[in-house]
């Protein structure tokens, strides 16, 4: 029997930093948001594999009670992850020098799809102050709770604690 007692973050983690670096603040400190991370379980390197990256990427789903992906400009267009960027990857037999099966995916693309086999909990969260689904990967465009992370009060921008915190209770 697995045991998914852990919350699966995944962004585009260059471009939506902020949103993800507000929150782990909120999920540390005096605020109540509470939650544990699979990304925890192990890491991944920069100089690994697409493919053991990927899997890697599953063990820490297997984990998870909820799958948690931030949206902001470029997600829906991030391509890091799929094989075709690999070095392992031949462009002329389409096939993967080390004897891997060949997946075009990006890594944020592999996670919304093993989210939704895991049947976890999906929340997306825009990196906006209005949720706009065409930034969203189309398998999770229309499943789960959708929430802006950001509100405007008196002019000015603010990130939404409330709406954030909502979304994943």
């Amino acid at each position: 029997m697995v045991y998914r007692t852990r919350t699966y973050i995944a962004a585009d983690w260059t471009g939506d930093k902020d949103a993800i670096d507000q929150l782990y603040k909120w999920n540390n400190g005096y605020w109540s948001l509470s939650f544990t991370n699979a990304h925890d379980l192990m890491q991944s390197y920069d100089s690994s594999l697409n493919c053991s990256i990927k899997s890697s990427l599953k063990s820490r789903m297997d984990a998870s009670k909820m799958f948690v992906l931030i949206v902001g400009d470029s997600t829906n267009n991030v391509t890091s992850g799929g094989c075709q960027y690999c070095s392992s990857y031949n462009s002329w037999t389409r096939r993967c020098a080390r004897g891997y099966s060949v997946d075009y995916r990006s890594y944020i693309k592999y996670e919304c799809d093993k989210a939704i086999e895991a049947g976890i909990k999906i929340v997306v969260l825009y990196n906006s102050t209005t949720v706009s689904r065409s930034k969203c990967p189309e398998a999770i465009r229309y499943m789960g709770t959708h929430v802006a992370m950001v509100c405007r009060k008196d002019g000015k921008l603010y990130w939404d604690y409330n709406a954030v915190k909502k979304s994943l209770e």
